[in-house]
């Protein structure tokens, strides 16, 4: 099951950072957000990766025809240097496709432009590029197996802080609280879809609009539900907030390191 990502924006929310970069690849760590992403995918045995490349595309081809096992991971050096033997590895076993699909396309336009690769796949996956969550994605696609619908996505709970407000037809306030405590659901960025959803694309469309339009319509769109960690990385703030996960040895998301994650949290309880 391939996975396709979108990372072709411009991410004008973080203009300091993506002037240099695109957004998927300001770091988290020593990486980019963007390999945290296909990190969570190949964890649960997804390795094969359609990047829809825009702006800056350079950047991300550069980073992954450079990229050097040895320098991202421990390993035995040996013979006077004429051997080496790694601990472990990264993208060693990922196949990443890279399609340039325009500067200012949509996100719809940049799935038509990968469709012919995706034509053989009963199903595929695909990811924002931008955004990193804990779900439990062997359940998601088996769920979306089950309900037979031809797109799924992960409903999370909005990140940020705000108040929704309750109001009658003259303005009268009803009711004030926290968006924490709504019934507000969001679209978190992870789809399981069938190829049929190619189907439902028309040029100069976005996927969450007109197609997935026609979709609900026919009762075709599944949206589900977790509760569990999710974080965009829009802003500089949630950028530090991620880091702060990250180099304490608690981001939720690096589910291939469970077993480092549950030893920071035994000794902390010690």
């Amino acid at each position: 099951m391939k996975v396709v990502i979108f990372c072709g924006g411009q991410g004008l929310r973080m203009r300091e950072a993506s002037e240099v970069a695109p957004k998927p690849m300001i770091p988290i760590g020593t990486r980019p957000v963007l390999w945290h992403v296909m990190k969570y995918y190949a964890h649960f045995g997804f390795t094969d990766f359609i990047l829809c490349l825009g702006y800056r595309s350079e950047v991300i081809k550069q980073f992954f025809l450079s990229y050097n096992e040895a320098l991202a991971n421990d390993f035995v050096l040996s013979e006077g240097g004429a051997r080496v033997h790694l601990l472990k590895t990264d993208i060693h076993n990922w196949n990443i496709t890279c399609v340039d699909t325009g500067l200012g396309a949509s996100i719809g336009e940049r799935l038509r432009a990968v469709s012919h690769l995706l034509r053989d796949d009963e199903m595929f996956l695909a990811n924002y590029g931008d955004t990193l969550t804990d779900a439990n994605l062997p359940q998601m696609i088996e769920t979306a197996k089950r309900a037979g619908s031809t797109a799924s996505f992960l409903a999370v709970r909005p990140s940020y802080s705000f108040h929704v407000v309750s109001m009658q037809p003259d303005g009268l306030v009803t009711g004030i609280h926290d968006v924490a405590r709504s019934e507000m659901w969001i679209n978190g960025g992870y789809f399981v879809m069938r190829r049929e959803v190619l189907d439902e694309l028309r040029p100069g469309e976005d996927l969450v609009g007109a197609p997935f339009e026609r979709l609900m319509a026919r009762g075709e769109l599944l949206a589900q539900r977790h509760e569990g960690f999710w974080a965009p990385m829009d802003t500089l703030k949630e950028k530090q907030q991620l880091e702060s996960l990250h180099e304490s040895g608690t981001a939720p998301w690096e589910v291939w390191d469970a077993h480092r994650r549950a030893q920071l949290q035994s000794l902390a309880a010690v």
